[in-house]
């Protein structure tokens, strides 16, 4: 598919995304109203479900999905493995470790703040970690081997905390977080998070030229003129950034970093650089779209976020697997 026509089609489906996002809720508002208020005019009630509501869960399903997309997509590329996404590392696992710290100790009721804070505090010890099991070695599986160590850790320290939980409460409030989820997110919460996430994707999409020389291996990237270990250093801070600023705002939610990349590859030349930009514009959209779906979808209480992406990415994932496994 021709490339400018395929992100033309990318960016309406993220328009009709974050338009389907401000409109879809409890109460309707409808278009005109909408339009009022988009115009500085408008009833006070529209522009509070509109502006204080709606927009910034609009724009935190498109900055953490974009987010989660593009780094599944980079991953896949620099360690040449089709399942790789943000997990991998551990990177997410250790973000969702912070936050839990911060609802454990209560330190989250001190001030709102401190949950995301701490979560991305805890992605960036997970990196400094993982730097330390990897080494100097550039080698993908020694990545991924240190990222799985440092996944489990943070995985077993969740689950101890949970374990060890001082009520029913607290272990409630984590598990809530765990599945994710945008709802009663605020303008605050995106001042946080759009920023790592510029940063993470900023740093993430710089490496096009370098993840397709990797296409030919370590040695042959290298006699290409690429920097190997500058690469991975880009790579490793900006889904350290990016991932554990969307993570601290969101929640755990998997799956989009994995799928996006089998949904756009098939409509590229499926070189890694080609797919860095849909990955972004689909990763985007995927998980604004699964939101809205959580806001339609009848049942007695809202579904949590993380739960609609798991049951949309594996049906995805087994027929891109079942269609293509004999092309990686």
């Amino acid at each position: 598919m021709n490339r400018l026509l395929l992100l033309g089609g990318l960016g309406l489906l993220v328009l009709a995304a974050g338009l389907a996002s401000l409109a879809v809720g409890s109460v309707s508002l409808g278009w005109a109203r909408m339009a009022a208020v988009l115009g500085g005019a408008g009833d006070d009630v529209a522009r509070t479900i509109l502006v204080d509501l709606r927009l910034p869960r609009a724009l935190l399903g498109l900055g953490v999905g974009a987010m989660l997309g593009v780094s599944g997509a980079t991953l896949q590329g620099y360690l040449r493995n089709p399942l790789a996404e943000p997990s991998v590392l551990g990177v997410s696992s250790t973000a969702a470790l912070g936050a839990v710290i911060a609802l454990y100790f209560g330190l989250a009721n001190w001030h709102p703040l401190l949950l995301p804070l701490l979560a991305i505090a805890g992605a960036f010890a997970g990196l400094g970690l993982l730097g330390l099991l990897s080494g100097r070695s550039e080698s993908p599986l020694t990545l991924i081997l240190a990222g799985i160590a440092v996944s489990t850790l943070a995985v077993a320290g969740t689950s101890l905390s949970l374990n060890l939980s001082p009520n029913p409460f607290a272990a409630m409030e984590i598990m809530t977080w765990l599945m994710g989820s945008l709802e009663d997110r605020s303008f605050e919460h995106v001042w946080i998070a759009l920023p790592c996430i510029a940063i993470g994707l900023l740093l993430l999409l710089w490496d096009g030229r370098a993840l397709d020389a990797l296409t030919l291996g370590e040695d042959g990237a290298t006699s290409l003129g690429i920097d190997l270990r500058r690469t991975r250093l880009r790579l490793l801070l900006g889904v350290a950034i990016g991932v554990g600023g969307a993570v601290a705002i969101s929640g755990s939610i998997g799956f989009v970093g994995l799928i996006v990349p089998h949904l756009v590859r098939p409509l590229t030349d499926r070189s890694p650089s080609a797919i860095l930009l849909p990955s972004v514009l689909a990763g985007a959209a995927l998980l604004t779209l699964a939101d809205v779906a959580v806001r339609i979808i009848p049942t007695t209480a809202e579904l949590k976020l993380g739960v609609v992406t798991a049951f949309l990415g594996v049906p995805i994932f087994l027929v891109h697997l079942m269609r293509e496994r004999r092309l990686w």
